[in-house]
């Protein structure tokens, strides 16, 4: 019998039982969830109005805009709403449950201290267009954020306003723009990506107008940096590299990399999605580099938010500092204001222009600072020295199942790098990861980095103690030696979970994203 839309599976009545078929899927403490259109009606509500018309002076306040028309929503009772998203959080995993491996996203532990600063009167209830005089202490928290984050990275400045990684990326693309356009050598069109950057490295630069042209890496996963050099001419804009790299992989070459690109008339982007591992040990304007972004929710711990409260600061050099974008914090006397468009005058005429509306994200600011300060100097070179631990670790355990194509490159940084190359025959990165779902844990990053095929890529981050690692090396080894022995029932999993493996093929292809009401289909008469 077939599923329905919601996944419940109908099954027959019992021999001599009238009752209506009845729904399986229940597993252990987890009852199936429908969709909460099929648990409520679109024609009632959830509670219960008798006699009530709405008097005409309130239609008229919403001046034209009342709903004239049924909502189409639901109607549940309040028992039924709760009890709908919480099913609904629960087939969710978190960092608050256990270790989240998911390599190249940083995903660490949320201190609670973090939240608690967030939502202090004055810092939760914040609004942009608030008068500057009104919310001097916000300010101050942006300003003291900006110090910081350029003085960890060793750069000059800072463009706190976009909101995620890759708009970071596009703001230091574009202030390279701008800076080549200033001095009017506008001919170099092209950006140069490595293969071991991040995938939204060549789209930030394509999106940008410019064209990109991959850089090889060497066997041992890094920059090739020969190849790289003999590259740059007068149409190159200049480089987007990550570093450490996503094969977890610290670029030993920057620095020579830089001067080379600088002595060719470009400029150095680094993509700094994988700061945590470096934050407090080495500082990228040490290293030549023009821009970086940096993404607040991986290295300083604020939460990933599910595509909502991003924030990606953009540190610039020297050379590159005049073409920022507005708006930013700027402290005059004991005053702290903001340069905007009107206030910017020819010390900041040079600026590319406005990526977003207003001035960041506040909530993630606060978090980031109280992150930055509960830490310290010391407690920030701390982080890194454990992520980088902790990625060993995972590294060296589990090298001897899994093979591991950069093992013998040098300590790994955040990360650690495995591929389905030694594997039984039919038996591939899909089923190890649809497997360690059944042993509780959430997938590693998968089929990334493109360099290696198979690439199942692990970044415990120094969230983790070594009992935590220890649990989750033992799931994996267990898992990986399973795919090596050829056990069948890898490529049914996972079992135990909500839902058995999709077609993900199709899946991808022809994803049911909105409801729609069931079409009635008319049956014969017996």
């Amino acid at each position: 019998m077939s599923i329905n839309q919601s996944g419940w599976r109908p099954t027959t009545p019992t021999k001599g039982n009238d009752a209506s078929p009845t729904f399986t899927g229940n597993k252990a403490l987890m009852l199936e969830e429908a969709l909460i259109f099929e648990i409520g009606d679109t024609t009632t509500t959830g509670v219960d109005f008798t006699g009530f018309d709405a008097p005409t002076a309130v239609a008229d306040k919403l001046g034209g805009l009342a709903r004239t028309a049924p909502i189409g929503l639901p109607g549940l009772s309040e028992p039924e709403t709760v009890r709908h998203y919480t099913r609904l959080s629960r087939q969710n995993y978190a960092i608050d449950l256990g270790l989240f491996p998911l390599g190249s996203c940083t995903m660490k532990h949320n201190p609670r201290l973090n939240e608690k600063m967030a939502r202090l009167p004055g810092f939760l209830d914040v609004h942009p267009l608030a008068p500057v005089d009104t919310v001097q202490g916000a300010l101050e928290v942006i300003h003291q954020l900006a110090h910081w984050l350029v003085t960890l990275t060793g750069m000059t400045s800072v463009a706190m306003s976009p909101k995620a990684g890759a708009h970071g990326e596009l703001c230091g693309i574009l202030a390279i723009k701008a800076a080549l356009a200033k001095r009017g050598d506008v001919a170099r069109k092209v950006i140069l990506v490595p293969e071991s950057a991040h995938g939204t490295n060549p789209a930030t630069a394509a999106f940008a107008g410019f064209a990109v042209e991959d850089i090889p890496a060497t066997p041992d996963g890094r920059i090739d940096t020969a190849a790289l050099i003999a590259r740059l001419g007068p149409d190159v804009a200049g480089v987007m590299i990550t570093n450490p790299n996503t094969c977890g992989l610290f670029e030993r070459d920057l620095k020579t990399i830089s001067d080379a690109v600088h002595a060719a008339g470009g400029y150095v982007y680094c993509d700094g999605a994988n700061f945590n591992a470096i934050v407090g040990r080495v500082r990228p304007g040490d290293l030549g580099v023009d821009a970086m972004h940096i993404n607040l929710h991986k290295t300083f711990s604020t939460p990933h938010g599910g595509g909502g409260p991003g924030s990606g600061p953009v540190v610039f050099s020297e050379a590159l500092t005049p073409f920022a974008p507005l708006p930013f914090v700027e402290k005059q006397g004991e005053h702290f204001v903001l340069i905007e468009e009107e206030t910017a005058g020819e010390h900041h005429a040079d600026s590319f222009g406005r990526m977003v509306a207003f001035h960041g994200q506040m909530g993630m600011f606060t978090r980031a600072l109280t992150y930055i300060l509960s830490h310290g100097a010391d407690g920030l070179r701390q982080v890194a020295e454990d992520a980088v631990l902790n990625a060993n670790y995972v590294l060296r355990s589990l090298e001897d199942v899994l093979h591991a194509p950069f093992a013998g490159a040098g300590p790994c940084m955040h990360e650690a790098l495995f591929s389905d190359s030694n594997l039984a025959d039919g038996f591939s990165t899909l089923d190890v990861a649809k497997g360690l779902i059944d042993e509780g844990y959430h997938p590693m990053t998968v089929y990334f980095p493109l360099v290696v095929h198979g690439a199942m890529l692990v970044e415990p981050t120094e969230t983790e103690s070594k009992a935590a690692l220890d649990q989750f090396i033992g799931a994996l080894r267990s898992v990986a030696e399973r795919a090596k022995a050829g056990d069948a029932s890898l490529k049914t999993a996972p079992h135990f979970a909500p839902r058995s493996r999709l077609d993900e093929t199709q899946a991808a292809r022809k994803p049911i994203l909105v409801w729609k009401e069931p079409v009635a289909i008319a049956q014969a008469a017996e």
